[in-house]
């Protein structure tokens, strides 16, 4: 649903030919891409987005709401606000986007390393208190037979 209150996209510069529901206000950003306002604020004062103004109202274009969707995946990638900066410079000066799935396929690759070792991790983490239940048990069981 789109906001009336958004001038027809002919009348924006840099959005001649865009149709009217292309263009999004904060509030149907937000709710489209399931974030808060303040979200989108954030990621605009991190400069990772750069929405139009109409006025004083941020109007998002199909390319700004792609880019959120990288953002977005990216942090639930555990990727850094910085690193998903890089990403997103390397899409913007590479049309064909080589350099950045090349970029991305080492952060990946660097991050399912991270993960891993956490894994490793917790599961030697797991089993360390695995022992030291079963001796507590073990313990428990003696004392209480002397009782």
């Amino acid at each position: 649903m789109s906001n009336p209150a958004i001038p027809g996209s002919s009348e924006i510069p840099g959005f001649e030919g865009m149709e009217h529901g292309d263009l999004k206000s904060i509030a149907e950003a937000s709710a489209a891409l399931g974030v808060t306002q303040r979200t989108l604020r954030f990621y605009e004062d991190k400069g990772l987005i750069q929405p139009e103004r109409v006025g004083t109202m941020r109007v998002y274009s199909p390319r700004e709401m792609g880019r959120m969707q990288l953002i977005l995946r990216g942090k639930r990638l555990g990727f850094s606000i910085r690193e998903i900066g890089e990403f997103l410079s390397l899409y913007d000066h590479d049309p064909d986007q080589v350099a950045q799935v090349r970029r991305m396929l080492k952060g990946v690759q660097h991050r399912l390393e991270e993960l891993s070792q956490q894994r490793d991790a917790i599961e030697q983490t797991i089993e360390e208190l695995k022992t030291i239940e079963a001796m507590s048990r073990k313990h428990l069981g003696k004392d209480e037979s002397q009782d």
